[in-house]
């Protein structure tokens, strides 16, 4: 079985398992600086870089329908 050397995306120390999501997914913490993270959301409004995107989007323009439809999130997760 082949290991993935997990490493925070923060500060890229070492991380240790720290648990299970509710989705079941694993959960890591860092060593350093103590961020919690997972590897895979299955919420896609979890997923970093989804709030800049959001603000972006608002500033070219594009409604909470459509930002919510693009980014495959409610539009209640928008507003």
């Amino acid at each position: 079985m082949a290991t993935i050397e997990v490493l925070c995306p923060k500060c890229s120390s070492a991380v240790y398992r720290h648990g299970k999501a509710a989705s079941g997914e694993a959960r890591y913490r860092c060593r350093g600086c103590h961020h919690c993270f997972q590897l895979n959301y299955r919420y896609e409004a979890n997923r970093p870089g989804v709030a800049e995107r959001i603000i972006d989007m608002a500033m070219n323009g594009s409604g909470v329908r459509d930002t919510g439809r693009v980014l495959k999130i409610s539009p209640t997760t928008v507003v």
